[in-house]
Parts: structure tokens; C-alpha cells; sequence
């Protein structure tokens, strides 16, 4: 469409202006990015290198995998174990994939690289914009803002927690379990979701003291599709 010198084009009526759409995205991966200090914490004071740490955020990126398998780790339980609890709640990621995939519709030589980025907050400010072009963008500066700053900071988490040594003695082992209820804590807005969470809690801190580390948060997952179904059973 031509327009005269000097006179704005006027925006499509859904179509989001770029500047939003990318101060959100900054928000969100600046505010989730930060946290990768916690989890370089963690991983150090499960006894984990900093260059096995610095790897997990490179190839898994997916925090509460991360966390599930360093805690597990460091509560003793067998390697297996914990890769299967983490690979368990990585598993919603594909969900998500499943739905980005129709509302991104990107170029087929660019979807793996796109698949590594999706996760809870480049799905969640993707599926808030109004149009694809929207989604592209705010999933694109999410996913790059996010994984630059996730990993940068779980580096600096690592080496910062190497140089004070025990992580214990100053009480940071618990930064990772803290972040992640920080993090899961403003998600839980229905009675359902609520249910399933303090459920979830009763199951695996139950079980904690009587099975291998690890096992107690796949048991904990099975409060989502009991609450499902006691909620169907009502009249």
C-alpha cells in the first residue's frame, strides 16, 4: 500500500507493535534468565563441574529437568533414576511443539534449532500475540534473550559457588528448590492447577524418606491424572 511522504502507514487492527511485543519477550527471558545463577549453584553443590553444568544448559535448557536432575543427584540416587525424572517433566516441551508448530509455521530448515528454544516462557509469550508475526518475533527474542542469559549466569553460578566452597554452609543448596516454586507459584491460578500442586507436594515429600532419590517426583506426577479424575467422578 503507497502512502504519502511523512504519513504512517496505519498498523493492521491485529496486529501487535514490535516494540511491545519485544519489550515483553525481554521481560520474560531477562526475569527467567537470571535464575541460571541458582541453578549453577545447585549443580556445584551436587557436586557437579562446572563444565558438566555449563553443558546441561547448553544441550537440555529446560529448567526444572535441570533442577530435578542435580537434586536428585545430590540426594544420592542413581544416575537413571534422576535422568528419568528429568526426562519426565521435559516431556511437556513436545506438547508445546505440538502447538507452536501450527501457530509459528516456520521454515523447515530452522525448526530444529527453533525446537531447543521451546519451552514454558517462549510457548507462553508466543501464544500471547495476536497474529504470526507477532509470535515469531516475541518466541525468537524470548528463546535468544533466555538461553544467552540462562547460560551465561550458569557459569557464573558454578564458578562463583567453587570459590565460597561448601554451598551448604551458606544455605544455598536450597536456591534451586526456592527459584522453582518462585517460578511455579504466579502459574497456579485455577482450583484445579492448585489441587494438583499440593498433591503433588504430599506425594513426594511422602515418599521422599522411603524411596530412591529421583522416584518420589515421578510418583508426584501422578497427582495431576488423580485430581482429573476426581474432579470428572463429581456430580
Amino acid at each position: 500500500m503507497v502512502t504519502e511522504p511523512g504519513i504512517r502507514e496505519a498498523q493492521a487492527p491485529d496486529e501487535r507493535p514490535r516494540a511491545a511485543v519485544v519489550r515483553d519477550a525481554l521481560g520474560v527471558g531477562v526475569a527467567v534468565g537470571l535464575s541460571g545463577f541458582a541453578f549453577g549453584v545447585t549443580a556445584a553443590g551436587a557436586g557437579i563441574s562446572t563444565l558438566q553444568a555449563c553443558v546441561l544448559s547448553l544441550l537440555v535448557f529446560t529448567g526444572a529437568s535441570q533442577f530435578a536432575l542435580v537434586g536428585a543427584l545430590a540426594a544420592g540416587g542413581n544416575p537413571f533414576t534422576a535422568a528419568a525424572g528429568a526426562f519426565f517433566l521435559g516431556t511437556r516441551n513436545a506438547f508445546y511443539g505440538l502447538r507452536l508448530s501450527q501457530l509459528l509455521k516456520l521454515p523447515r530448515p530452522v525448526r530444529p534449532l527453533a525446537a531447543h528454544w521451546v519451552i514454558d516462557e517462549t510457548t507462553a509469550v508466543a501464544l500471547a500475540q495476536p497474529d504470526r508475526k507477532s509470535a515469531r518475533l516475541g518466541f525468537t527474542v524470548t528463546g535468544l534473550t533466555l538461553y544467552v542469559l540462562w547460560n551465561l549466569t550458569t557459569l557464573l553460578g558454578a564458578l562463583g559457588a567453587e570459590a565460597i566452597g561448601d554451598t551448604r554452609a551458606w544455605g544455598l543448596d536450597a536456591a534451586g528448590p526456592a527459584v522453582f516454586l518462585a517460578l511455579l507459584a504466579p502459574m497456579l491460578k485455577t482450583s484445579t492447577e492448585r489441587a494438583v500442586a499440593a498433591l503433588a507436594l504430599v506425594l513426594g515429600l511422602g515418599f521422599l524418606p522411603v524411596l530412591p532419590a529421583g522416584v518420589p517426583v515421578l510418583i508426584a506426577a501422578l497427582a495431576a491424572p488423580v485430581v482429573l479424575w476426581m474432579k470428572g467422578r463429581r456430580p
